[in-house]
């Protein structure tokens, strides 16, 4: 049985470069690599919302502005042990509806058997629509990034 993969952007689109994922989504949408029953889903700000997206999914690849302590513009992936440490250093507005909708997954057991967080060290997450011109350009890179990440998935 082919594995269900999804891949889920997080973030708020009135912030900058934390609407990295929208900005994302948008491109992965006209990407011809990405194959048919890869669902992409733009989650916003949703929290426990998005549930219904989790259910049946083996693979979740998560889109966000991630936190991490680098330099503004590098490109973060998180798999494994790391992924409920970056759930709980959580701090923009979409970021408390993101933990408890993936604790919950876990309570239900829908909780998808590989999880991977991708993102970008923002640079800032002022009021506004357009990206910093640091996370603007690393955008072809991500893309790339995710592409690769669908190519580790097991069919």
């Amino acid at each position: 049985m082919k594995n269900s993969t999804l891949i889920l952007g997080v973030g708020n689109y009135l912030q900058q470069d934390d609407g990295l994922s929208v900005h994302t989504i948008e491109r992965l949408m006209e990407d011809k690599r990405i194959q048919e029953d890869v669902r992409i889903v733009d989650g916003g700000t949703c929290g426990l919302d998005l549930m219904q997206y989790l259910e049946g999914v083996d693979h979740l690849i998560l889109l966000d502005a991630i936190h991490a302590g680098k330099t503004p513009g590098t490109i973060v992936h998180l798999t494994g042990d790391d992924v409920p440490a970056y759930l709980a250093m959580k701090i923009s507005p979409h970021d408390i509806g993101l933990p408890d909708l993936m604790a919950t997954a876990k309570l239900r057991d829908i909780y998808p058997e590989r999880v991977t967080v991708l993102g970008i060290e923002p640079e800032t997450i002022d009021f506004g629509i357009d990206l910093s011109e640091t996370v603007a350009g690393k955008i072809d890179l991500f893309i790339e990034k995710i592409i690769a990440e669908l190519d580790t998935i097991p069919v």
